[in-house]
């Protein structure tokens, strides 16, 4: 989600790109947005920007010559999760384009476009900043300060500190990287209770010993819980680009690095009360939600290696299942089989052969007729085979040893005399 730091941007990149340009026309709305139609048209105005914590304020100034007349027209823009200004051709619009101004001078003609792929943004027409919403983090630091350290007895600080940062009563233009980060660089578990950590703010003092300068020098370099809510959102515009979520991969790969909690590898989150992810180091806090299961980002590998049988056990090849000698004539049997009963053959040598045909036969075969005449023609030969094996065995059985007649008596047996 656009947090203060983009909207800053936002406007940053309107007043930049729109400072030489002259629109016209109608202010056109995309017939999916829900949002107010604007009714404003004028032969030639400009648009300005200012921003405000999560806030954008448009203003269509028509220029002196221009007619109708009439007062300028205030815009107020709030980005929900995706929202975004991009100045396009004007025959080249972007799918969720969803209000738009044309120009008309200098050629060729261009649009201003507030592009809102999931559609959560809202604008008003003749609007003002939001009345719940505190002094800007970012623009209005020393109102904010006070602000905070004058309500500490607000309820809002009874939750965790990383819950309250999120209200933009107190903390307009924080969101959830930025929470991130400013705990981060503090130390400060996120599941800590709000007064706790902002009470002694309010009763700090500087050494008085301590030369103007080094007290200077001591601030910038210890910064406390409220200093870094307004200089870590101006490290991210001083990055450059579009800060969190830009559509560009070279915007983008500037903000990521920068990061030093957020979704980074090696760091836990867990949920707070309202289901926003809260990323983190170390202990969670007091406050952390019973029964909430801290997750670590995982380190993503370039390459994922490819897997092997090793790694992968229902990749391994299967064991082999031994099988008996077959006799010379047993093929001939085989073969003389109808193809009916032959596709089944295999299908009575044991479970890995009949998943074998399983897979490669894509139509179940079970109530074939022909197949089940083949496999009663194979039963019957199986069964015929094993007689005709258990006979011969029976027949190759040697009888038992018994005693033999002396070689004289045998000799005179047969008619030979004995030597």
């Amino acid at each position: 989600m656009p947090e203060g730091p983009e909207l800053h941007l936002a406007s940053c990149y309107v007043n930049t790109r729109c400072k030489d340009l002259v629109f016209s026309g109608r202010v056109e709305k995309s017939e999916m947005s829900k949002n107010p139609e604007v009714p404003f048209e004028s032969s030639a105005y400009s648009i300005t920007a200012t921003s405000r914590g999560k806030e954008v304020r448009l203003t269509l100034s028509p220029l002196p010559e221009a007619h109708p007349p009439q007062s300028p027209l205030d815009l107020v823009f709030r980005f929900g999760m995706s929202g975004s200004f991009q100045l396009v051709p004007a025959d080249s619009l972007p799918k969720h384009a969803h209000l738009r101004f044309y120009t008309i001078s200098p050629p060729p003609s261009r649009a201003l476009c507030f592009v809102d792929i999931r559609r959560f943004g809202h604008w008003e027409v003749q609007g003002t900043w939001q009345p719940g919403r505190g002094p800007c983090v970012l623009l209005e630091y020393e109102k904010f300060r006070e602000n905070v350290l004058q309500n500490l007895d607000d309820k809002t600080f009874d939750k965790p500190i990383c819950e309250a940062l999120l209200d933009q009563k107190f903390f307009n233009g924080i969101g959830n990287y930025l929470r991130a980060e400013i705990l981060h660089r503090l130390k400060i578990p996120p599941f800590e209770k709000a007064r706790t950590v902002l009470e002694a703010l309010k009763h700090w003092k500087p050494n008085p010993e301590l030369t103007l300068s080094k007290k200077v020098k001591a601030k910038l370099e210890n910064p406390d819980l409220l200093e870094l809510c307004h200089l870590v959102p101006k490290e991210v515009i001083q990055l450059g680009g579009k800060g969190y979520g830009s559509d560009r991969e070279d915007d983008f790969s500037a903000f990521r690095a920068w990061l030093r909690c957020y979704s980074v590898p090696g760091m836990s989150s867990l949920q707070d009360r309202h289901g926003r992810t809260i990323w983190f180091q170390g202990d969670p806090g007091p406050l952390a939600p019973k029964g909430g299961k801290s997750r670590k980002k995982r380190v993503k590998e370039k390459a994922i290696p490819d897997v092997t049988d090793l790694e992968d056990p229902m990749s391994m090849p299967k064991k082999k299942i031994p099988t008996r000698a077959r006799k010379p004539g047993k093929k001939s049997q085989k073969g003389s089989l109808d193809p009916g009963a032959k596709g089944n053959v295999e299908s009575a040598r044991g479970p890995r052969s009949q998943r074998q045909l399983k897979s490669s036969a894509p139509v179940s075969l079970e109530n074939d007729p022909g197949v089940l005449e083949g496999k009663q023609q194979l039963v019957t030969r199986l069964r015929k085979g094993r007689a005709r094996k258990g006979k011969a065995n029976s027949k190759a059985k040697p009888s038992p040893p018994s005693s033999l007649p002396p070689l004289h008596e045998g000799a005179g047996a047969l008619g030979v005399s004995p030597p």
